[in-house]
């Protein structure tokens, strides 16, 4: 039986009226049973920390359909040029309000991203509040700056994602005594949400450890992982100096390459990879198939029948994608299947699906579905941020910079892993004329991390989704579908505190 690698996964326990949360086995047939304390993990399980139990619930709400569900994958995915809503015609009419651009207040699942992203903030700030009223002597405390810097960058990277849907956000930056106040904060300029989220992930990236023992917390954040999002921060500000400065505290920790080969990086067998900076993590076994799991990659995969009933076929590469691909790359076969093609798995897939492409990236080995007797994948990891995006991300700023020899270097990095040795392909790219060189490195981002819930955020970044998407035959309105709606539900919540976005 193939040994699947590990993940991190949360499980809480209930012991005699006390709490907490261990890490677990991922050999997803062999998991040790959890249940209870013994003389070597009482107070808090061996090897982990006394605010392990709060911030592992945290990472719980990561993997939820709230937050890296439907909502999810239709706004960073359906929303871009890159993807179709897929499925069937007359499935997800709240996903086609967002592919159309027709997506109304009560759109169900922008309320869910804004619940699932507020509850990581809620969390987080329960981690926060324990960590200032501990008074226990017998806490280290470096125990207490690990845990709030994790609990930080948790929190950072949930305001990140809401201030790019959102804009205007309520800021809750600490637990109220009230759960009921928190519904009554006014919405504050996305300045200031960015000045809080720029602080949490400083204060992460100085203070989480550069890496996890493994065998024990894979997936758990770094300072890498904080760095890494840091400077995407910077770069949606266009703040090009302090992105590439903070990218390449990422490079030069040395934790991170591109020696996974990209047919391997979304695979089971590619989780947690040198490639990964950070991940969301998700585990099943033959009796637990979908407790632990999530549901992004069942949301994306082949809806067929018999052993190809793997899940909804939502978010479906584009032709304008698959048009996108330079002759030869083969990052186009391990992105897009094809109904009546082959999978990387060496699979023959069905003709006459709903759907004539789909996210190859999701799509999980015939191998583990056997072993888990279950076809909807709930396993999957979510890969958040790679390390060819940090290298992207500091060619752009580079560029920005007027550095064109800095953008070169780290821009052919990316393409001399995708050439797979080949070549005869993918030719480096020479100029130095700024605005080829910016065309450049935006198509390679596009390619690079195709169907990976960046490209609409990058429209929107570099200004032009209003052009690239009405070209794409899509009804965005400019100064409006940048973002989404504040949730009616909200709305009604705050008894009208919180104010509607622009054109909604």
């Amino acid at each position: 039986m193939r040994t699947l690698p590990k993940k991190f996964c949360i499980i809480l326990l209930s012991i005699t009226a006390i709490s907490t949360i261990t890490s677990c086995k991922k050999n997803f047939l062999d998991r040790n049973p959890q249940g209870s304390y013994t003389s070597d993990n009482y107070p808090y399980p061996k090897g982990s920390g006394p605010f392990d139990g709060e911030i592992f619930a945290v990472y719980d709400i990561l993997r939820s359909y709230d937050a890296s569900g439907s909502g999810f994958v239709a706004a960073t995915g359906i929303r871009s040029d890159d993807a179709d809503k897929g499925s069937t015609p007359t499935d997800g009419p709240t996903s086609l309000e967002m592919d159309n651009f027709s997506i109304i207040p009560s759109n169900a699942l922008a309320n869910d991203l804004w619940r699932g992203y507020y509850n990581i903030i809620g969390k987080s700030n329960i981690v926060l509040d324990k960590v200032a009223n501990d008074k226990d002597p017998g806490t280290p405390p470096q125990a207490k700056v690990s845990a709030e810097a994790e609990a930080r960058f948790l929190r950072g990277y949930a305001y990140f994602m809401l201030v790019r849907l959102f804009g205007r956000l309520p800021l809750v930056d600490k637990l109220y005594e009230d759960p009921a106040a928190q519904s009554n904060i006014p919405q504050s300029d996305p300045a200031i949400i960015y000045a809080l989220i720029e602080t949490d992930l400083k204060f992460a990236g100085a203070n989480l450890p550069a890496e996890w023992d493994v065998s024990k917390f894979p997936g758990r954040a770094t300072s890498g992982a904080a760095n890494g999002i840091l400077a995407k921060v910077y770069l949606t500000q266009q703040k090009w100096a302090m992105a590439m400065t903070t990218a390449n505290l990422v490079i030069n920790s040395a934790k991170y390459d591109l020696s996974t080969p990209y047919n391997k990086i979304f695979g089971e067998d590619g989780e947690n990879s040198k490639e990964s900076v950070f991940e969301i993590q998700a585990t099943a076994t033959l009796q637990e198939k979908r407790t632990y799991g999530s549901q992004f990659a069942s949301l994306q995969a082949v809806r067929g029948t018999g052993i190809w009933n793997l899940g909804w076929g939502f978010n479906t590469p584009s032709t304008l994608l698959e048009a996108a691909y330079e002759t030869g790359d083969p990052r186009k076969a391990r992105t897009i299947l094809y109904s009546g093609g082959t999978s990387i798995y060496g699979e023959s897939v069905p003709t006459g699906l709903p759907n004539p492409r789909y996210n190859h990236k999701i799509h999980s080995s015939p191998t583990v579905r056997n072993s888990i007797l279950d076809n909807f994948s709930y396993w999957m990891n979510i890969r958040i941020l790679r390390y060819a995006d940090v290298l992207l991300m500091y060619a752009e700023a580079a560029n920005e910079n007027g550095n064109a020899a800095e953008a070169l270097d780290k821009l052919e990095m990316v393409r001399l892993r995708a050439r797979a040795g080949n070549a005869g392909i993918l030719p480096k790219v020479t100029t130095t004329d700024q605005d080829l060189l910016r065309e450049a490195i935006r198509k390679e981002r596009r390619i690079e991390l195709a169907m990976e819930h960046e490209r609409f955020f990058d429209l929107v970044r570099w200004g032009i989704a209003g052009q690239v998407l009405q070209n794409a035959g899509k009804s965005f309105v400019t100064g409006k579908h940048e973002l989404l709606p504040i949730p009616q539900t909200q709305i009604d919540i705050s008894k009208g505190v919180l104010k509607q976005n622009n054109g909604y």
